[in-house]
């Protein structure tokens, strides 16, 4: 009889929804009082990295973490450029990178993240096309270059994967790289492509079912393609039409399912709530900190999925 390791539920919540930018430090207070074990960070370019993420900064974290008895689920960084036509902003992003897990080595997390590429990201010409404006939209088109050659930009993108893969090797971390409609890797087919290639033990996803969802993907579908390939987690629940990022519960995503499927391939990393579209959010076009709202919408949240964690035999600290 085949045996499954037992699995903890280990919550987490980002800190950007209750605070766009940095510092931090009352975030991570605030969600250390709602109940939740970690708190997820970011940089969302190479100036917090390196202005915000001093030495002193990090160990002021992680002495604040410490001291709360919650852990850090994971780096997160804005690599924008990683799949990009020109060398040089290729490397730049790989460069970002290796700031990104020197910093996430000194913070003492096993996870770094980025969001999937784009390969015209800074091109005026080839706008990035925003899913929030496609049901807004009678037509949703996107200006590309009908010219490209997607085997080469295929081929870059592995070469600079493979050398952030490296790059965390050494540092003995994990790279979680996070699926998002018309990236480069925007469903588990796709990732599972991506695997083939860059031929690391250390790069697995960060799970979003809501970048999944409006894809086409069922997520718990994708949990069991991908079998021990998921090393970290953002939950919140969506539409399946838009990008929204609503309270597990409240959407059509069927989280039992998922659950159930976390459980089934032993996963072992953090489940990390990302609520975007809630009452009283904090976003990059209101930058103030979230209002008591917000903190509501996390209490439910953590019950709801503390009592299905329960119900599929999921341990709950």
């Amino acid at each position: 009889m085949r045996m499954l390791r037992a699995m903890k539920l280990k919550l987490s919540a980002c800190v950007w929804p209750f605070q766009w930018m940095p510092p931090y430090e009352d975030v991570v207070k605030r969600i250390a009082n709602l109940g939740y074990g970690g708190a997820e960070l970011i940089a969302w370019n190479r100036k917090i990295l390196d202005e915000y993420f001093t030495h002193k900064e990090i160990k002021d974290l992680k002495d604040l973490f410490g001291s709360l008895g919650i852990q850090i689920s994971a780096l997160h960084g804005i690599t924008g450029g990683m799949a990009s036509t020109e060398k040089e902003k290729r490397e730049e992003a790989v460069e970002f990178f290796r700031k990104q897990v020197e910093v996430a080595g000194e913070l003492e997390t096993k996870t770094v993240i980025n969001v999937s590429h784009w390969p015209w990201i800074d091109d005026p010409r080839y706008p990035y096309p925003r899913i929030t404006e496609r049901p807004l939209k009678q037509i949703f088109g996107v200006n590309v270059p009908y010219d490209f050659n997607w085997a080469t930009i295929f081929s870059d993108y592995v070469a600079a994967l493979r050398q952030c893969v490296e790059i965390v090797e050494k540092a003995g971390l994990r790279y979680a790289l996070e699926p998002h409609p018309f990236m480069m890797m925007s469903n588990a087919d796709a990732m599972l492509r991506l695997i083939d290639f860059v031929k690391s033990e250390a790069f697995g996803m960060n799970l979003d079912p809501s970048h999944l969802f409006p894809c086409g993907e069922i997520p718990h579908l994708t949990i069991l393609k991908l079998r021990g390939r998921v090393f970290h987690c953002h939950f919140s629940d969506n539409d399946a039409a838009s990008n929204v990022h609503w309270r597990p519960g409240k959407g059509k995503i069927d989280w039992e399912s998922v659950l159930r499927a976390l459980k089934e391939t032993s996963f072992d990393g953090f489940v990390s709530v990302e609520l975007e579209d809630v009452p009283g959010v904090s976003t990059g076009r209101t930058p103030e900190p979230a209002s008591p709202l917000l903190d509501e919408e996390y209490i439910l949240t953590k019950e709801y999925l503390e009592n299905l964690a329960k119900k599929v035999g999921i341990e709950v600290p």
